[in-house]
């Protein structure tokens, strides 16, 4: 019993960082590259749930306490946040993918010497408008 509790605590702990981590990044770029990211965050998603519930029965069965509750909460929430990803990250990581197929590579790629112009810092702007004006070149 020992064992099982080790290697579920540890691919939830593992799984749960991994979701939790990677949507704190692609909040912070603006989504940028996302389309490459959801279906590992949902793996990640779906193990972090299964591996909860499997830790909730093994550890806290019989009780519903405080502690719990508490973990209750935490669960409603990540399957609410599953939900939400599910219902809105996979289509659209399915129309960013069609919509970088059709337009012949990379959806955030730049030409260099372009007529247009502007390289990087100018797509930094288009992805992510006014707030992105005051960032400067790298």
């Amino acid at each position: 019993m020992h064992t099982a509790l080790v290697i579920a605590l540890s691919l939830h702990v593992l799984s749960s960082v991994f979701w939790a981590g990677s949507s704190f990044a692609l909040a912070r770029i603006g989504g940028v590259g996302g389309e490459q990211l959801v279906f590992p965050q949902l793996g990640a998603a779906t193990i972090a749930i299964l591996t909860g519930g499997y830790l909730g029965h093994l550890v806290h069965a019989g009780s519903f306490g405080t502690t719990e509750q508490v973990l209750a909460v935490g669960a409603v929430c990540a399957l609410i946040a599953a939900g939400v990803q599910a219902a809105i990250g996979s289509p659209c990581a399915r129309g960013l993918a069609s919509w970088r197929r059709q337009s012949g590579g990379s959806a955030f790629t730049y030409r260099r010497g372009s007529t247009r112009g502007g390289g990087p810092a100018r797509h930094r702007r288009a992805l992510h408008g006014r707030s992105a004006l005051h960032l400067k070149d790298a």
